[in-house]
Formats: C-alpha cells, structure tokens, sequence
C-alpha cells in the first residue's frame, strides 16, 4: 500500500475485522494504517474483543480509545498501548503503575515517555525497568 494514495476509512467493525484477518497483505496494512470514526473502533472493541491488540496497533486509532486500551484486562493489549508514540501521557501516568512488568517495561522504552514518568520507572520494583529508565534519563539529560 502506498503512503502516497489516499487510504478510505474504515466504516465498521466487520469491515475492520475482514482487512484484519485478510491473507491480503494490502488489506492488513490499511487495518494498521486506515483510520475510522471513534464510534467504529468501540464497535470493534465490542463485537471482536479478540481484535483489541490490533485496534491499539492501528496508527490512526483516536486518544480516547487508548484510554479504555490501557485498561484492558489482556497485558498484550495494554502493552501495545505503552508502545504507541502516540500515547498521551495522561495514559502513560496511568501504565506506569501497571501491574504486568511488561507494559511498565514497554512504558520505560518508548522515546516519548515524557521525564517524570521516567522518573517514576527509575523506582519499579524490577530491575530491568528501572534500569532501563536510568538510561533513557541519562540520555535525557545529555541531548
């Protein structure tokens, strides 16, 4: 799929689910790339909760979305939240206090963790995830 044509939004769940699910790899990328009325990604999250990682893979997906993601009950799901540049931070604040070490850590590596959320990490309990924040404000520091 070319960046440069023009991608048409996804109008519904089912649609969203067939681009998924396709063995097309144009139609998983438009699922990835395609963006969607806020009322289509509820719906998805709805009527296809297996298809909730992939709504929080969706480049396109809105911030009030990410909201509910980050409070799924599915690690993986919250972990591809953490992941998103795109997060706000009002739901990095949120993940940094995830019970699952996995999204925490996922948090401690994204380059858009803003600072005192990094400074919170540098505090987890595990060590590989307050380590890795040392590094990030380390990096911080010196840019």
């Amino acid at each position: 799929m070319s960046t440069t044509r023009h991608v048409p939004p996804i109008q519904s769940a089912e649609e969203f689910f067939r681009l998924r699910t396709s063995d097309f790899p144009d139609e998983q990328l438009r699922a990835t790339h395609g963006g969607a009325p806020v009322e289509v990604w509820f719906e998805v999250i709805a009527e296809h909760p297996d298809m909730r990682f992939w709504v929080a893979h969706n480049r396109t997906v809105p911030d009030e979305v990410l909201v509910l993601l980050a409070r799924d009950p599915d690690p993986r799901v919250r972990w591809r939240v953490a992941d998103r540049r795109s997060c706000p931070p009002s739901v990095m604040e949120e993940l940094c206090t995830d019970p699952d070490e996995g999204v925490r850590e996922r948090l401690s590596f994204n380059a858009r963790t803003p600072r005192s959320i990094l400074e919170r990490l540098e505090r987890d309990r595990v060590a590989r995830i307050a380590k890795q924040a040392r590094k990030r404000l380390r990096a911080l520091d010196t840019s």
